[in-house]
């Protein structure tokens, strides 16, 4: 029968990501939608829309990311309850219509 230690345990790997990369995304997300409503003037997406945005500070060259807005326009409405307020509002600011 072998035995090791908790000390000789190799540590698990961590299954999840870190939360930063998730708000980030969110926020990558919210600004391709701020872009939707500037340009169409409703956040009416349609489910399969997908909007290019252009990402990178003005000192480094432009990256142009593809979003998939109208899947993830969707999904911010059906989760509308366990958003935080913040993002509630930030998306009520641009014209999100809540079920």
């Amino acid at each position: 029968m072998r035995t090791s230690s908790p000390s000789a345990r190799r540590p698990r790997a961590r299954s999840r990501k870190p939360r930063r990369r998730h708000a980030g995304k969110w926020a990558l997300n919210y600004a391709a939608a701020k872009q939707f409503y500037e340009r169409e003037g409703h956040l009416k997406v349609p489910r399969g829309h997908v909007e290019r945005i252009a990402t990178g500070d003005d000192g480094q060259a432009q990256e142009e990311q593809v979003l998939k807005l109208g899947s993830w326009n969707s999904k911010q409405r059906t989760r509308a309850a366990t958003l935080s307020p913040e993002r509630v509002e930030q998306l009520s600011a641009i014209g999100m219509r809540w079920p």
